[in-house]
């Protein structure tokens, strides 16, 4: 598990005390790293009651070129900005370049919070 609450320490390393216990609403995730494949979600608890769906892996884009929107398929991951090894790993992030049968694209939703991959066509 990952905690996104106040650290313990001080940015230079000095202690600071505690003032409350470790909250639920302070609980982090390990990142989803959408893959290229077979349709799989999963669905989340989120705060107020709400349910977040996760793509473990996908193979469909909404990909939109000049204001019309189709479905196309993800053929492969060109670039990924957020890391060089997701490439290798054929993982989907936001503002990832993925290789679709529509033509190269930009990823413009975040898979692994949303539920589906939204792209732009990106013009050569």
């Amino acid at each position: 598990m990952q905690y996104q609450g106040r650290s313990k320490r001080t940015k230079t390393g000095g202690r600071t005390r505690p003032h409350s216990k470790k909250k639920k609403n302070e609980l982090g995730r390990t990142p989803t790293e959408t893959t290229v494949g077979e349709p799989k979600f999963r669905t989340v608890d989120s705060r107020g009651g709400d349910e977040k769906v996760r793509t473990l892996s996908t193979n469909v884009a909404n990909v939109t070129e000049g204001g019309e929107t189709t479905h196309a398929t993800i053929e492969d991951v060109v670039e990924n900005q957020a890391n060089p090894n997701y490439v290798r790993r054929n993982i989907i992030t936001k503002g990832a370049l993925i290789e679709t049968d529509a033509g190269t694209a930009r990823v413009t939703s975040r898979p692994g919070q949303e539920g589906q991959v939204n792209a732009v066509v990106v013009e050569d």
